[in-house]
């Protein structure tokens, strides 16, 4: 069903506008002065009014990235993949998206430390999901599209990789400004990267979460039955 495409692609779309729009914002009411230096996104998100707005940003995109990340581990398990490439996948994505929605909520003007916890946590745990996410395009069942979702989502990586490496090495040599250009960027690529997940999601057919009870085959059941107008419970023994 094609329609599953258009969640992650919503996620891409919605992102990258979110950011520019707080970052339009905190330019225009005085809150960051881009003459000075480049802003990192956090300090465009720091202050009222649009501290709000990129909170709520943050945690929308964390509930379509969860979204994301789940249904892409069953359409990965589905494909007949239980290892455990999968699995790591799933836990490092929930744990990325929960970085996304701590440093939306706790601005580095007020929990500094916090938020510098979430930012690593949506960045570094972020990028491992990816490169395993990578991995297991080569591994799940081929596609029509792996022939170029595999090159382009392995060029993002890299870029990725590269650009979180330069983004530390800047920060701490004193360069802001080119620390927090390879912040946007880095950004900006992370929500392509799950856009790329509308390829793969396109040939999903339906998505549900059923909970099933099992039994085991030794458990005894107990039945009740009306006999002569009084309960009377029977024990039913599978054989």
């Amino acid at each position: 069903m094609w329609l599953w495409a258009l969640l992650p692609l919503s996620l891409a779309v919605f992102g990258i506008a979110g950011i520019w729009i707080v970052y339009v914002i905190s330019v225009s009411n005085g809150t960051v002065n881009i003459t000075e230096r480049f802003p990192y996104i956090s300090e465009c998100g720091s202050y009222t009014p649009q501290s709000t707005i990129f909170s709520q940003y943050c945690n929308i995109c964390t509930i379509i990235g969860l979204w994301i990340v789940f249904v892409r581990f069953q359409q990965v398990r589905d494909y007949g993949d239980h290892g455990k490439a999968n699995t790591l996948g799933v836990i490092l994505g929930f744990v990325s998206c929960a970085g996304v929605s701590v440093l939306g909520n706790f601005q580095q003007s007020v929990q500094r430390m916090v938020h510098l916890v979430g930012a690593f946590t949506a960045f570094i745990v972020g990028l491992l999901y990816f490169w395993v996410q990578l991995f297991l395009t080569y591994r799940v069942q081929p596609s029509y599209d792996r022939h170029w979702v595999g090159p382009t989502r392995a060029l993002c990586c890299c870029l990725c990789t590269v650009l979180c490496v330069t983004m530390v090495a800047l920060a701490n040599t004193g360069h802001r400004s080119a620390a927090a250009a390879c912040e946007w960027a880095l950004v900006m690529l992370f929500f392509c990267l799950f856009g790329l997940f509308g390829a793969e999601f396109r040939h999903v057919d339906c998505h549900r979460l059923t909970v099933q009870r099992h039994v085991l085959k030794t458990q005894r059941t107990s039945l009740c039955v009306v006999s002569n107008h009084h309960l009377a419970t029977v024990q039913n023994t599978p054989v």
